[in-house]
């Protein structure tokens, strides 16, 4: 199957300024985007990215599209369906996760992988008049927007999908799960656990 990779390699993962600089930013974004892209094609699926400006990911195709996140997809929707859709930056996706929301891409027009606070994370579109808006709950907004289309929609729980990274606190889960290129990007850059306050948080010590 196809899947479209939307990548913001402008200004990646600002909300991470707390911890990381700018180009510290940069290379942990890449990291993800490749243990995305990597997930991808071990689950037998050929991944595009769609990305703010040109970069190179060796044999995977990048179309440069600057224009905001849901526009640079859906001009992208009707090109062959069925089609996948699945973020950057998740940085404990594995090729089982990728094949559970496929599978639910065969059961129903749309199939939505949920990210944390309402965001959407993943989505397979079978019904070609269903079209994405990643503002606000957009989990919400794209299951009400297909059934308005009449597609049957599928939900995927699953931890590996859900949990995007944008925060500092995002990270642990990295360190806790991740055994990719994220995560070793992160140990590699001095980060470990600190259980020292009972909440789990991140440590620095390089």
């Amino acid at each position: 199957m196809r899947f479209l990779v939307p990548f913001e390699a402008t200004r990646p993962k600002t909300r991470l300024d707390p911890v990381l600089d700018a180009d510290e930013r940069a290379a942990f974004a890449r990291a993800m985007l490749r243990d995305v892209l990597d997930a991808l094609r071990t689950a037998g699926h050929d991944p595009t990215v769609v990305a703010t400006r040109a970069l190179d990911e060796g044999d995977v195709p990048v179309a440069v599209d600057e224009r905001p996140l849901s526009a640079a997809v859906n001009a992208r929707l009707g090109e062959s369906l069925p089609v996948g859709v699945l973020v950057a930056d998740l940085g404990l996706v594995t090729p089982a996760a990728v094949r559970s929301l496929v599978d639910a891409g065969r059961d129903a027009d749309v199939a939505v992988a949920p990210g944390r606070g309402g965001g959407t994370n993943g989505l397979v579109v079978s019904h070609p008049d269903f079209r994405v808006d990643f503002h606000g709950v957009s989990v919400r907004d794209h299951l009400t927007a297909a059934r308005d289309v009449g597609a049957t929609t599928r939900v995927v729980d699953s931890m590996r999908l859900a949990t995007d990274v944008d925060e500092p606190a995002d990270l642990v889960e990295v360190l806790l799960h991740g055994d990719g290129e994220a995560a070793a990007w992160l140990r590699a850059a001095g980060f470990t656990l600190d259980a020292g306050d009972g909440r789990v948080g991140i440590d620095r010590t390089a």
